[in-house]
């Protein structure tokens, strides 16, 4: 057994949990211990808004939850950042929303100040050193659920205690277990045990959502909100043809193909029927394929991706994802982004497609006529500050932090164990051995970094009841609510998904 103090409005409250491998939350300190350690900071600030088009008042409560590691040292802290609605008289009915982003080495601010809660980051004017500012996010899903965004050891605001090692925080199931973990001490302290429960993640954050419904059988939710999810396909075939229609929405957002009055939607659809029959079939049979039918099936994907036949077919009918962003504006000496194929940047050599993808925006622009540099190793890049989202934290929210606030940290990312296992199918077999669990399921046509066939095969093998999922795909990137009208359906979605 581990013991955890939660610190909410100088009310200390101690929650029993139990954990199998991995980090837990703290004991109460010992005498040895309490020397050592701060009190948990908190800042508790009361707010109006208007949501879908309701006034209401809310509470947003930004707090820490110390960590023991895995030999029961205190470790480190993780912050949650809730928004809590006033005045509501069933509490114990109301739903509350647990939300995270990936990398891993990502903060929450994404889903935060992007998509779902009450306040959106705005863009700085050119040479604005803050980096720009925040307004209220009337699409917010806040009068239908609380939100509760939990930034995991090493992002946003929280770090591992000075000397410690959170080697075992940045683990695939370290890390679920300690962000399950945050997760109970936050009902418990909250008295919200009874309440309904809902579960988000985005991109690496899909993977951890997963793996706290395999590993936190005590801890069940009422439903998964999978957003840009992290697919799983295997083999010499299914990374190719789970990436062609993704391909194929990017030229036709680039007027690389004939659209020929086609939607992007229809486009997309017409690929994924064309990758899932004739396509695989073609992959199958490799070196037995017959040499007019490989023609035939280059210059059909020519006439979707928007690359020429004769290409195609020296890659021997398989494009990786390097082999389209290189290569389908290279007429134009551009290449395309990877999280989002509509941004684009000029061709250089030596891109490896990845770390200095444009829509990532963490490799710096080469000045005119400089020389092309390799890419940079990711833990050489390590914390990337996110000012607007801390000034938020402390100049809104009001919370007691000097601390730079990590949008996304390389270190982390690099230092990150791994692990094998079968996230999405533990989902899927916890879906059918309980019917009351829903997911929900969100892709952009333009993220070439998780495609959207990607997680549509991935949730059909891993055996996710139909009538369990609702699925939504979005004309946007990994981010799908990006731009406002893909905002405004994504909340929607959101607040349907939670209110059945």
């Amino acid at each position: 057994m581990q013991m955890t103090r939660w610190r909410n409005g100088g009310l200390a409250v101690l929650v029993l949990v139990t954990l199998t491998g991995g980090p837990a939350l703290a004991r109460t300190p010992t005498a040895a211990t309490a020397a050592e350690l701060r009190a948990p900071r908190v800042a508790v600030t009361k707010h109006r808004g208007v949501f879908n088009g309701q006034a209401l008042r809310y509470t947003a409560t930004v707090t820490e939850t110390f960590l023991d590691d895995a030999a029961g040292k205190p470790s480190a802290a993780a912050t949650t950042i809730a928004y809590v609605r006033d005045g509501v008289k069933a509490r114990a009915k109301r739903p509350v929303m647990f939300l995270f982003n990936g990398g891993p080495g990502a903060s929450s601010s994404p889903l935060h100040m992007s998509a779902l809660g009450p306040y959106r980051r705005t863009p700085g004017a050119p040479g604005d050193r803050n980096g720009g500012g925040w307004v209220e996010n009337s699409a917010s899903p806040l009068d239908a659920v609380d939100l509760v965004f939990i930034d995991p050891v090493g992002t946003g605001f929280s770090r591992p205690f000075p000397g410690a090692d959170p080697k075992a925080f940045y683990s695939t199931s370290g890390d679920a277990q300690a962000v399950a973990a945050v997760i109970r001490a936050w009902l418990k302290a909250n008295g919200r045990e009874a309440s309904p429960r809902y579960l988000a993640g985005e991109s690496y954050g899909t993977t951890r959502a997963a793996t706290i419904v395999r590993l936190a059988k005590d801890l069940p939710f009422d439903g998964v909100l999978l957003v840009a999810m992290v697919g799983d396909t295997p083999g010499r075939e299914m990374p190719y043809v789970a990436s062609l229609p993704t391909m194929a929405a990017g030229a036709w957002h680039h007027r690389k193909i004939d659209r020929a009055g086609r939607t992007v939607d229809e486009v997309f659809a017409e690929a994924v029927q064309f990758a899932r029959t004739d396509y695989v079939s073609a992959l199958i049979q490799g070196g037995g394929l017959p040499a007019a039918e490989r023609r035939r099936i280059a210059e059909r994907m020519s006439a979707l991706v928007g690359l020429p036949a004769g290409l195609i077919e020296e890659k021997n009918l398989r494009l990786s994802k390097n082999d389209w962003m290189f290569n389908v504006l290279k007429d134009q000496g551009l290449r395309t982004g990877l999280l989002d194929v509509t941004v684009t940047a000029p061709l250089e050599p030596g891109q490896d497609g990845a770390i200095d993808d444009p829509a990532l925006g963490v490799v710096p622009k080469r000045a005119p006529g400089a020389p092309a540099a390799p890419p940079p190793n990711p833990a050489a890049i390590g914390p990337v500050p996110s000012p607007v989202v801390g000034r938020y934290l402390t100049e809104v929210l009001k919370y007691p932090s000097t601390d730079t606030y990590y949008g996304v940290n390389f270190s982390v990312n690099a230092a990150w164990t791994h692990e094998r296992g079968a996230a999405i199918e533990g989902l899927g077999q916890a879906m059918r051995e309980n019917p009351s669990l829903r997911l929900f399921w969100a892709a952009g046509y333009y993220d070439l970094t998780t495609p959207a066939y990607a997680g549509r095969y991935t949730l059909d093998q891993a055996g996710v009841p139909a009538g369990q999922l609702t699925a939504a795909y979005f004309a946007g990137p990994h981010g799908v609510y990006d731009g406002e009208a893909n905002l405004a359906r994504f909340s929607a979605a959101v607040r349907a998904f939670v209110t059945p």
